[in-house]
Parts: C-alpha cells; structure tokens; sequence
C-alpha cells in the first residue's frame, strides 16, 4: 500500500472509533521496514489524516537481525516526528535492546507479551518494565473454545508495575473471545485485519474500519 492509502485506511478506522493506529510500512517490494526513508512518508501522511497516535512494530518481522533493529531504530534521528510509539515482543532476542533504544530517541514502547513464550517471565525481570507505555498482552490461541482461558491464564502469569496499562487482544479465531474478554475485563483490546480477517458472524472483513464498528458495537 502506499502512504495515501495506508493514511486513507487510517482515517476511516479513527472516523470507525479507533483511537491509536499502528501502521506496517513496506518497501516496494513489500517487505517490513524500519528504515526512516519508507517510515518518513507514511507517518507524514498518517499524521495528516488522523489525529490519534501513530505506532509501528520493532519486531522481528520488521527487521529480524536484533542489532539491526537497534541500528535502524537510532537512525530515526533524521525523521522529524518519529512514531509515537513502537510495539517490542519481548521474548524475542535483542528485546531489552531495542526497547532501550526506543526510549533514547523518545518513542514509547509498547511492551508485547504473548502466550506460550517466556515473554512474560522476561519482562518481570525488565529493569525497563516501568518505563514501557503499555503492555500488549498477545494471546496466541487461535481456537475461540479455548482462547479465554488462555487470555486468562496469560493475564494471570503477568507482573506488570503499577500504572502501567495492559491491552488484551487475540488472533485468528481467538480474537472477537479475547476482544469480548478485554471488554469485560475494563482492558484496553485492538482490532485489525492483522489480526483477524473475519467479523464476528463469519464473514469476512472489507476493513478496518468495518472490524473497528463490529468491535464497538
């Protein structure tokens, strides 16, 4: 997708009711990047249709090499406005490292926590674990019989410092359980078709912004 899309499915997800977006700029042959030459013109042009804060990812789909990461994460001193945050699975190598870096150039760190990995033990020993915007609490049960009780359980496992808020959200099958779940819980939850392709009753998803509206209802 180019920025003027990427910033037009944007818009349409806040105008839906999203309040926070996380975008995937791609090179043009499609793969993730974190180079500030493709980030530059998709935050401009997000940053020009919304008004809500913009995210990226600093995982490894994005870069897989963890010092890489940190390399490309401290060149984004030439952007302007870095993203207002960026998203760090932390049972990935490198984590502590990139988050550090994340920090040093002003960007808040969304700490990622997903089920069936030692993400959770990891971040409880995180001396940067108070310092983190949120923690995103990923539950990687795609099964909807199955994915509350693993949210659950997930949940339970966490040591999260005081004030620092936790988002809950599934995938694939476990999404619209998990998202319920958050709801229920008062939790902070996300939706998109990174997510999940399929609204609640089976069908399958236009957009984000249909997945936001079937989310808020």
């Amino acid at each position: 997708m180019s920025p003027a899309s990427i910033a037009e499915a944007a818009a349409l997800a806040v105008a839906a009711g999203a309040r926070d977006v996380r975008v995937h700029p791609r090179t043009p042959c499609g793969a993730e990047s974190l180079s500030p030459r493709v980030l530059a013109p998709v935050l401009t042009a997000v940053r020009a249709a919304v008004a809500v804060p913009v995210g990226v990812t600093a995982s490894a789909s994005a870069e897989p090499d963890p010092g890489l990461r940190v390399e490309r994460v401290r060149s984004w001193a030439v952007l302007a406005e870095p993203p207002d945050h960026a998203s760090v699975d932390w049972h990935e190598p490198g984590a502590e490292e990139v988050a550090a870096a994340l920090l040093e150039r002003g960007v808040g760190v969304e700490a990622g926590v997903r089920s069936g990995t030692d993400g959770p033990a990891r971040f409880a020993r995180s001396p940067l674990a108070s310092r983190v915007l949120r923690v995103r609490a990923e539950v990687a049960d795609p099964d909807p019989a199955t994915a509350g009780a693993t949210a659950r359980a997930l949940l339970g496992s966490l040591d999260v410092p005081s004030g620092v808020p936790v988002l809950l959200h599934g995938v694939d099958g476990g999404t619209w359980p998990v998202l319920r779940l958050a709801r229920r819980l008062g939790l902070g939850t996300r939706i998109g078709l990174a997510d999940t392709l399929l609204l609640p009753d089976g069908t399958r998803a236009r957009s984000n912004a249909e997945l936001v509206v079937a989310a808020l209802a």
